[in-house]
């Protein structure tokens, strides 16, 4: 947004920097652990501290940020132990998606998950574990966004927000790529054969590897 254009105080300010933090901390461009300046921010974004201290608050209730006494805030580190324990909130809630995906989602978007299913193959077999990495999250969003289950799809969004480093590490894991793929075909085929039950046996067993792997 022009800066002549982008609102220095107020709601849509918070907004503005509540957006720029959120897409800054999913795409690792602010590390687990790094201070959050609000005058530093501030100036960054192009509005008031009132706006950035309004939008941490809102990062810290979605599991992003906290803040430290007397310290300020910082990027929350979400431990292994964590990323577990959410891995595991996240096996319930997208094992319905699935089970709800296999019986609504429409023929046309049962074909786009077996193109989904063709470009991370490919993605495999041409060594790209960075784009292989992109189309799971692909995957794994398109699964959500047909099973029509919109409660289950807003808390695996804040799930999902807090395991970025965590998925982006496993992605770049030497054979992950390779062992993970055959489970996500298990989770198409699954799905386009229109089997609820086995489309979320299929996803919790992605998960439960997925799991060990955090492990590990």
């Amino acid at each position: 947004m022009p800066n002549e254009a982008r609102p220095s105080t107020g709601e849509q300010a918070k907004q503005h920097a509540l957006a720029q933090l959120r897409q800054a901390i999913l795409h690792g461009e602010m590390a687990p652990a790094q201070r959050l300046v609000e005058n530093e921010l501030a100036e960054q974004f192009g509005v008031t501290r009132a706006s950035i201290r309004a939008a941490l608050i809102d990062l810290e209730a979605q599991g992003l940020v906290e803040r430290i006494r007397n310290r300020g805030s910082r990027v929350r580190v979400v431990t292994v132990e964590e990323a577990v324990a959410i891995t595991e909130c996240r096996m319930a809630l997208e094992g319905l998606c699935a089970a709800k995906a296999a019986v609504a989602a429409s023929d046309e978007q049962l074909t786009e998950l077996a193109d989904l299913g063709a470009a991370m193959t490919k993605a495999v077999t041409d060594g790209e574990p960075v784009t292989y990495s992109e189309l799971n999250q692909e995957l794994h969003a398109r699964i959500q966004e047909f099973s029509g289950q919109r409660t289950a799809v807003e808390l695996l969004e804040r799930l999902n927000a807090q395991l970025v480093r965590h998925r982006f590490q496993l992605a770049l894991r030497p054979g992950r790529p390779q062992h993970s793929l055959n489970e996500h075909l298990a989770m198409i085929e699954a799905i386009r054969a229109r089997d609820p039950q086995a489309a979320e046996s299929a996803v919790r067993a992605h998960l439960a590897s997925v799991i060990e792997a955090l492990r590990d």
